[in-house]
């Protein structure tokens, strides 16, 4: 008899462990339980802690609340400007209606990547290879707009979206770095040209300040003279002014010009009417036969 009600006891006490254990279930801090009642959704979802549900009739299912990192799978596509390119990108996300995510999506994980992929494709094939790669944060807004607008129905909240890394092909590579090499030749060109056009401005400016004021001229010369100077150099090499050569010139007189035509052959007589008619009317007449007389021949006579 004791044997009998032994054997009850141990009995019932298992069938109300076994109870016990298809009816209590633990909810973590971060998930959510919904509770189906013979394959019907409860409204009610049940929250982090212990809960009790009916052995048998109900089922819980557990939903994950957590923010949810998901890489996107690299996608070739052709830019709007005709270039090959290799994007990938990835996905921040989580669960915002529990019941949502599992009563209307079979794998809701598996429905965002999809989707993402192709958001993916379709912003490559409307964006340029510039907007890829210096534009990022527009083109993050736009996809993370394409992502959300199907996921809002689905019960998920798509918190971010990035994309990583834009793999170019070696030609291409090699083309941008020959662009921006030339780039940075102009603009050090550009920059040179302003540096000489700005220099010219301040001489024209200080030659005109020289010009009102020409001690500066000289005061000017002195500092370069000490400059030289300065190097201990064997030779001093000194920069004549060519102002002192303008003041010489000035204050040289002109040179008389003789005068041309009829008034000229006017003036000889005039000049030699206080003269004799020549030169060897003063000479004695030795002079005149010794000059006539070849080899002084004829001096004797």
């Amino acid at each position: 008899m004791i044997t009998v009600i032994t054997s009850a006891l141990i009995a019932i006490l298992t069938l109300v462990a076994i109870l016990l254990g298809t009816s209590v279930r633990i909810v973590k801090q971060f998930e959510r339980g919904v509770v189906f009642r013979f394959g019907q959704v409860r409204s009610e979802v049940r929250g982090p802690g212990l809960a009790v549900i009916m052995p048998v009739a109900d089922r819980l299912q557990k939903v994950n609340m957590q923010i949810v990192t998901m890489p996107v799978p690299a996608q070739d596509g052709i830019t709007r400007d005709n270039v090959t390119v290799h994007v990938d990108a990835v996905i921040y996300f989580r669960v915002v209606d529990p019941r949502r995510v599992v009563v209307d999506v079979q794998d809701y994980e598996a429905a965002i990547r999809q989707v993402a992929m192709a958001s993916l494709r379709s912003i490559i094939g409307k964006s340029e290879l510039d907007d890829l790669l210096s534009n990022r944060e527009r083109l993050n807004q736009g996809l993370e707009l394409m992502i959300d607008s199907p996921a809002v129905g689905w019960g998920v909240h798509i918190d971010r979206v990035e994309i990583k890394d834009v793999a170019l092909p070696d030609s291409m590579k090699r083309s941008m770095s020959r662009q921006a090499e030339a780039e940075r030749e102009r603009r050090s060109r550009v920059i040179t040209a302003e540096g000489e056009l700005q220099a010219s401005q301040k001489l024209a400016q200080a030659a005109e300040t020289m010009a009102l004021h020409p001690a500066a001229l000289q005061l000017r010369l002195l500092q370069t003279v000490v400059e030289v100077a300065a190097e201990k150099n064997s030779t001093l090499v000194l920069p004549f002014p060519v102002e002192l050569l303008r003041f010489l010139e000035r204050a040289t007189p002109p040179e008389p010009e003789p005068p041309a035509g009829p008034a000229a052959s006017q003036s000889v007589p005039a000049l030699s009417a206080g003269l004799p008619a020549s030169a060897d009317q003063c000479l004695p007449d030795t002079a005149v036969l010794d000059r006539a007389a070849p080899n002084g021949v004829g001096a004797d006579r």
